[in-house]
């Protein structure tokens, strides 16, 4: 199989999933080795941006999923009717934050971090597709674990969890007695 080949097929499969696709299902269903997904999609980005086409592909934790550049979003929105977007609550913020940064967690742990009930909160973010389920933990009543989605890393520009900034340490913080 010959290069263009290859970057076509590529092209095709991720264009064709929609959602984020793993890049070993595109090794797979594309006979081709592993190593070579990520240089494949390095390959139409040039040729992407060479051109100005409107079209990009994100690299999203092990994935790949199709986008349109930043600049188009506003026509496509126009297009497809889609809601505006609406801003995240400070709850929502303090949820997701706990459950970036500790995933994989269950409710309680966020409701714990927060002192109040997070139920709605985090149904909500399950909604937006921000979080979802990770699984149940091996506790008594079983209960769900959640962790951050595709749809996450997308909406806050970063490929993989390691990108979120460092949570401030303690040396760097004031304390109650350096206030008063």
């Amino acid at each position: 199989m010959h290069l263009e080949e290859k970057v076509s097929i590529v092209e095709a499969i991720i264009f064709a999933s929609g959602d984020c696709i793993d890049a070993e299902k595109i090794a797979d269903a594309a006979q081709i080795e592993y190593d070579i997904v990520d240089k494949l999609v390095k390959l139409l980005n040039d040729r992407y941006e060479s051109s100005n086409s409107a079209l990009r592909i994100l690299k999203l934790d092990d994935g790949y999923q199709m986008t349109t550049r930043r600049e188009f979003a506003p026509f496509v929105k126009t297009a497809l009717e889609t809601k505006k977007n609406t801003m995240l609550s400070q709850a929502a913020l303090e949820a997701l934050t706990i459950v970036a940064y500790n995933q994989p967690v269950t409710k309680s742990f966020v409701e714990q971090v927060r002192g109040v009930d997070s139920s709605g909160v985090i149904n909500s973010l399950v909604e937006k597709e921000l979080l979802e389920e990770a699984g149940r933990l091996d506790l008594p009543g079983r209960p769900v674990a959640y962790k951050t989605t595709a749809n996450f890393l997308r909406c806050f520009q970063i490929e993989n969890i390691n990108e979120l900034p460092p949570l401030p340490n303690h040396d760097n913080q004031m304390t109650i007695d350096e206030i008063t």
